[in-house]
């Protein structure tokens, strides 16, 4: 099957502003030009909002010869820049970029974006829970590390590392309370050939790690219990914890203040658009529908639409529903392939061991080979731990005590026999997307839409990587090809020549 790209460029009467000799004679052609209800009412029209710009542009210029300042004048407060409150964001009826999805990805794309194009894009994010209460930021692992198979990720994992060192340059004042402890990723008999292929990798890649036999696991770390160990793979650096709250608010308030908008409200559809001069390869006698505006329902029930230029699906576990509103999976041709993802749950908790060999404050990340993981949390004997799964985890009637009992608890004392007397403090349940056909990330344009784009499917560690991923976007929606990390491979194309990119199991 082939498939026709197209690109559709912003109108040229938008672009060639230097072709009209004064912003006056510019603004009376236009207004000529597009002379109806709409333009002279809407004031987020895009070609009103071209005209604003420019006469926004001019008006210095203006000022600067009609008056000349005194030295000894102060500036009014009334003409001090005043920062954009992202909850009083004006609704945006026209936009050039909607992001569906106020998550730590979706929020990286909007920072990237208006850090690239500052005002030449206006850039709307919707986003159904601007309170995160049931964000998966406010409830995942939060962690940065470096175990993964495919080169991609690590390189995305790496740049999140470097993001995050230097944030004050990229996101101003912010705390994210990093914490370094490392990691190691121990290996039996069964899998120990993907942690030296890992280790590979890393050491390709410039990651500082150490392959460490069991003698030195024991030596190093003696509370661990090396019984069916034979090799782990030592972290020795950039790898920790961090506040990834801090860092979702951080975007926010940077897109924000580039003028980004933010709009409370859920998508519950598309409209189309019939496009007669485009035809795609295999759809002979179809007529070409792109996605035109997007469907938001408002807290008080208010359905309001927004027309736009390009569209970005960043909507975490809710992507592949997103996808399903925009015909992805349920129409002919490329669009009968469906957005490869599902909402899973995984279990966490907060315990407390108390015993006097437990870990210590310095204690590593710790991946066991049979999918249990945990970490310290803070100075008083706290644990954060959970289990990987590639399968689905099943609906029972157990408690999440009852699952910690039968479950996490015997996997932890098998590696750590202090924890015999661990005690739960806190438990709770994280919804995620994962993509089920290779479980790795879908980023990039969509194979049938011309004005579509995915970033979905991160598997959980979507949090670190989203530096790299916001960053990816813009490249490509801006400069239309990656100029930091080549991502081509994690496009929606593989699903098409079904070429799974496979990764190993992560937190």
């Amino acid at each position: 099957m082939m498939r026709l790209r197209c690109t559709v460029p912003l109108p040229k009467k938008l672009l060639n502003i230097g072709a009209c000799p004064t912003n006056k004679e510019f603004i009376s052609t236009a207004a000529k030009l597009l002379k109806n209800d709409e333009f002279e009412t809407d004031p987020h029209n895009p070609l009103r909002r071209s005209l604003n710009i420019i006469t926004r542009d001019f008006k210095p210029i203006k000022d600067y010869f009609k008056t000349i300042p005194k030295s000894t004048d102060e500036v009014p407060d009334k003409n001090l820049k005043k920062r954009i409150d992202p909850t009083e964001s004006e609704f945006q009826t026209h936009c050039d970029v909607v992001i569906i999805g106020g998550g730590c990805i979706g929020l990286s794309i909007a920072f990237w974006l208006k850090e690239k194009a500052r005002s030449g894009l206006n850039v709307v994010v919707i986003e159904k829970d601007p309170t995160y209460r049931k964000s998966s930021a406010a409830r995942s692992y939060n962690g940065l590390n470096f175990n993964f198979l495919v080169p991609e990720n690590l390189q995305m994992a790496m740049y999140g590392a470097d993001f995050l060192r230097d944030i004050k340059h990229h996101l101003g004042s912010v705390n994210l309370n990093f914490t370094p402890f490392g990691s190691i990723r121990l290996a039996s008999e069964k899998n120990v050939e993907v942690l030296k292929s890992i280790f590979k990798i890393q050491n390709e890649l410039g990651v500082r790690s150490e392959l460490l036999t069991v003698e030195k696991i024991k030596s190093k770390f003696p509370w661990i219990n090396t019984d069916d160990i034979v090799l782990g793979c030592h972290g020795l650096e950039s790898e920790g914890w961090f506040d990834p709250l801090a860092l979702l608010f951080a975007y926010k308030k940077k897109a924000a203040e580039y003028e980004a908008h933010f709009v409370d409200g859920e998508l519950i559809d598309f409209e189309f658009q019939s496009q007669s001069n485009i035809l795609v390869d295999g759809e002979e006698g179809e007529t070409y529908k792109a996605l035109d505006k997007a469907i938001v329902q408002m807290p008080n029930g208010e359905k309001r639409t927004i027309k736009f230029a390009l569209c970005v699906i960043a909507g975490g576990s809710c992507s592949g529903q997103i996808a399903r509103l925009a015909r992805i999976g349920n129409a002919p041709g490329f669009l009968s392939i469906p957005l490869p993802l599902e909402q899973r749950e995984i279990q966490k908790y907060l315990f407390n061991s108390p015993g006097q060999e437990v870990p210590a404050f310095t204690t590593p990340l710790t991946l066991d080979p049979n999918g249990c993981y945990f970490t310290r949390e803070g100075l008083s004997g706290n644990y954060l731990c959970g289990k990987n799964t590639d399968t689905p985890t099943e609906q029972t009637n157990k408690t999440l005590q009852e699952t910690f009992d039968a479950e996490i608890l015997p996997s932890l004392t098998q590696r750590v026999r202090s924890f015999k007397n661990a005690q739960i403090k806190e438990s709770w349940t994280e919804t995620y997307a994962y993509n089920y056909f290779d479980g790795n990330g879908i980023i990039g344009a969509h194979p049938y839409y011309n004005n579509l784009y995915i970033a979905a499917g991160f598997n959980r560690h979507g949090i670190q990587q989203s530096p790299a991923v916001g960053r990816a976007l813009s490249e490509l929606i801006i400069d239309g090809r990656y100029r930091t990390i080549d991502l081509a491979r994690l496009s929606f194309d593989r699903f098409i020549v079904n070429q799974p990119l496979y990764e190993v199991s992560t937190i």
